[in-house]
């Protein structure tokens, strides 16, 4: 039996959030195993959130936004980046591999783009294995 990877993405209300509902308007191909939060602005997610997720047993984040210079709320995805970097440090020191987290962009008509960055992405996880840190950081 294949590992099914637990993806749990967050994604901004105006860009990467619509453009999973295109993909799935348009039915692209793509894995099931995905449970989307919806946030107004990837600028929203805390490091605190994603430590939280894999501590509950998710095998993997995804935290989706709006391309650079595109955000609503002007530097949310700034932030968003530097946060993103500060959050795979503190995951290598606390022993949790960073490639279980991904940062990334797309607009609202990038349902195609989307799609494979959830394939690429359940790729990753399905190929790092379970999470074995599930219930370590709580």
């Amino acid at each position: 039996m294949t590992f099914e990877p637990n993806i749990l993405a967050f994604c901004c209300n105006w860009c990467s959030y619509a453009a999973a509902d295109l993909a799935g308007i348009g039915r692209m191909d793509q894995p099931t195993n995905i449970k989307i939060v919806r946030v107004m602005c990837s600028g929203r997610v805390k490091p605190e959130f994603v430590i939280k997720a894999l501590s509950d047993g998710v095998d993997g984040v995804l935290i989706l936004g709006c391309h650079i210079g595109d955000c609503h709320y002007v530097t949310g995805n700034h932030r968003t980046m530097k946060r993103f970097q500060v959050l795979e440090r503190l995951l290598e020191h606390i022993g949790i591999d960073p490639r279980r987290i991904r940062l990334d962009w797309a607009s609202a008509a990038e349902a195609e783009p989307f799609s494979n960055m959830i394939r690429e992405f359940t790729e990753q996880i399905r190929e790092l294995g379970p999470n074995p840190y599930a219930g370590s950081y709580a």
